[in-house]
């Protein structure tokens, strides 16, 4: 453990080059037009290896929070943790250690709150705070089913979240920008979704 006040640079140095690595190759699979349509094999190898990697980190010093990785390690550290989709177990533990950090006032509320979606929705769960957006019937990007949508824009709010129109809209420019496009048959790629969550253990 860092000592008190000192960032550990080298710990924050390590988690910003496993996100640096995700970003690189991200962009080139959208480069190559193989990031969409599924999980591709690469992008989930280099997942799997940034959630090892920061397992590891998580057994020496526990979540590395401001004072540890300081903000930019922080950031790297939920971003390996929200990528490890594949991951149930260790995705559930890094929200677990997320919420401690949350209540010691070391990392944003807000990490833990989309990390709980993200675990709701391959769950399968309706999310809380509509962080979590896929595509609808229509085509249209749009939040996953939400477990208290009149009630979702003070929940977030209360997480320092903006509304979430807001953020549809910003998850609709995006879509746009990066040449994503609704699937073919809606109804089949939840079926295949699910049948995932399944086979890695999200979904008993």
């Amino acid at each position: 453990m860092s000592a008190a006040g000192a960032v550990n640079e080298a710990l924050c140095a390590a988690l910003v080059a496993m996100l640096e690595r995700d970003r690189s190759v991200r962009a080139r699979l959208v480069d190559d037009g193989k990031l969409f349509g599924g999980y591709a094999p690469e992008m989930e190898a280099v997942h799997v290896e940034n959630a090892r990697s920061l397992e590891a980190i998580l057994d020496a010093h526990g979540w590395p929070g401001l004072s540890v990785a300081g903000r930019d390690g922080g950031m790297a550290a939920w971003t390996v943790a929200m990528h490890a989709i594949g991951l149930p177990v260790f995705q559930r533990r890094c929200l677990t250690m997320l919420a401690a950090a949350v209540d010691q006032g070391e990392t944003p509320a807000a990490f833990a709150a989309m990390l709980e979606d993200r675990i709701r929705f391959n769950e399968r769960r309706p999310q809380r705070f509509g962080t979590i957006f896929d595509w609808d019937e229509h085509g249209r990007m749009a939040p996953w089913t939400l477990a208290d949508a009149p009630n979702v824009d003070a929940l977030r709010a209360s997480v320092g979240l903006p509304p979430l129109a807001e953020q549809m809209r910003q998850a609709r420019r995006g879509k746009r920008e990066k040449g994503d496009a609704p699937p073919p048959d809606h109804a089949a790629r939840q079926r295949e979704i699910e049948a995932w969550a399944r086979q890695v253990g999200w979904i008993a």
